[in-house]
């Protein structure tokens, strides 16, 4: 397998407009697509993104389910729930998380995959913090398996470019 590093980038951007496969909404485990990533991705992906959840959900804390993309450009959503309904992401639900999703995507046999910086918004989890814990099970699953091929991080603003860069600077093998 090629080295974990180059299939890593972490790009500014509109996560809604990612042309990768599919691109990971930061859930929670009702499934409801409310504010922040889920928001823009139910506004511009349109309804059937939030049906299609309506019938798989509820789902454990840290598990991750995949629905079509709807009108996105990517073809799929992992839903990664990392908080419940109202509540706060932890390390551990954040873990868990990033790595379901990474599974999800490998079982559909997705190419290319783009995460925001899950629990950052209203579940309140610190971003440097988030950074390392979500590329630590990044890289870990990239060392282990061929696919997904590409992953980007998708920040929307630049204090969450730089804390992603800086994490995966100080990332060791």
């Amino acid at each position: 397998m090629s080295d974990w590093r180059t299939r890593i980038v972490t790009r500014q951007g509109d996560l809604t407009e990612s042309g990768c496969d599919a691109v990971v909404n930061a859930a929670n485990t009702d499934l409801l697509l409310g504010a922040g990533v889920a928001g823009a991705i139910r506004t511009r992906g349109g309804p059937q993104i939030q049906a299609e959840c309506d019938k798989i959900g509820p789902i454990a804390l840290g598990e991750a389910a995949i629905t079509t993309g709807g009108h996105l450009k990517a073809r799929y959503v992992i839903h990664a729930a990392g908080m419940h309904l109202g509540g706060r992401a932890s390390e551990r639900s954040l873990r868990d998380a990033t790595g379901n999703s990474m599974k999800r995507a490998t079982e559909k046999g997705i190419k290319s995959v783009a995460f925001p910086a899950i629990g950052t918004g209203v579940a309140g989890f610190p971003m440097s913090r988030c950074a390392e814990v979500m590329l630590e099970e990044i890289r870990d699953y990239l060392k282990r398996e061929a696919v997904p091929e590409r992953v980007e991080i998708v920040l929307f603003d630049g204090a969450g470019l730089k804390a992603f860069q800086q994490a995966l600077d100080r990332l060791q093998e």
